[in-house]
């Protein structure tokens, strides 16, 4: 569900009399049409203007809303649009039709706990390109060489050549067998520090966290947050509405 300042979504208003159909969807609109084959307010097809597009898209689909008698409320079923604010307030908003009418709009809000984690099955679990990843958080494991698993961290980190260029990330050997790996804002490929991780870690003693999201654009349902507990990695994706 990735897209950018961009909208989409449907709702649907159940069986209409032919008339009421017919006037719907003569309505105009930028972004929004009734489909009565559908019996549902859908995404248009016009090119929509330079306008911002949450009001644009709100005052629509109130405008189809509001030609829709009383008596006939009872038969909306409803249905979500998603949108993706413009610049300078990158945003994903939910505009949620309840059954019989009722309209919310809500802002995403990403929040972990309570978020359902499962296994981590690869590079096809990060939804954000790899050469936009931005990491955050922090790892520590145990390793036969804690000396030469940090320098192989951080030759990794240092070395990889994405678009964002910047960000801190610190891996360092403590006593004994202990590794430390600190990430503040890092361009990184997460599937590629994770497969290191996991070679130069004893088993059992990865443990920390790390949120993936991307400098690119803010995209609140790509976020992902990688959990490490007992050399088991498990993902999180964050619950946006509250």
């Amino acid at each position: 569900m990735s897209y950018q300042s961009g909208c989409h979504g449907r709702v649907a208003l159940g069986e209409l009399p032919q008339d009421l159909a017919r006037r719907l969807s003569r309505l105009p609109g930028e972004w929004l049409e009734y489909d009565p084959a559908a019996g549902a307010v859908v995404i248009g097809h016009v090119q929509p203007s330079t306008g911002p597009v949450l009001p644009t898209v709100t005052v629509e689909l109130v405008r189809i809303l509001a030609e829709i008698p009383y008596e006939l409320q009872s038969e909306i079923a409803g249905g979500d649009f998603f949108v993706h604010t413009e610049e300078p307030a990158t945003q994903l908003v939910r505009l949620r039709v309840e059954a019989g009418g009722a309209l919310h709009i809500q802002w995403a809000h990403p929040e972990y706990a309570g978020a359902e984690r499962r296994a981590y099955q690869g590079r096809d679990d990060l939804p954000t390109p790899e050469w936009e990843q931005r990491i955050n958080g922090s790892v520590t494991l145990e390793a036969d060489d804690a000396s030469d698993a940090a320098a192989s961290l951080q030759d990794l980190a240092d070395t990889y050549e994405g678009l964002y260029p910047e960000g801190d990330f610190v891996a360092a050997a403590g006593g004994g067998s202990q590794v430390t790996v600190s990430m503040s804002e890092v361009n990184l490929d997460a599937a590629l520090l994770l497969d290191k991780l996991q070679a130069v870690a004893r088993p059992g003693t990865l443990e920390g966290r790390f949120e993936v999201g991307s400098f690119a654009d803010f995209v609140p349902e790509n976020l992902v947050r990688l959990v490490m507990e007992d050399g088991e990695v498990l993902i999180q994706r964050p619950l946006l509405w509250s």
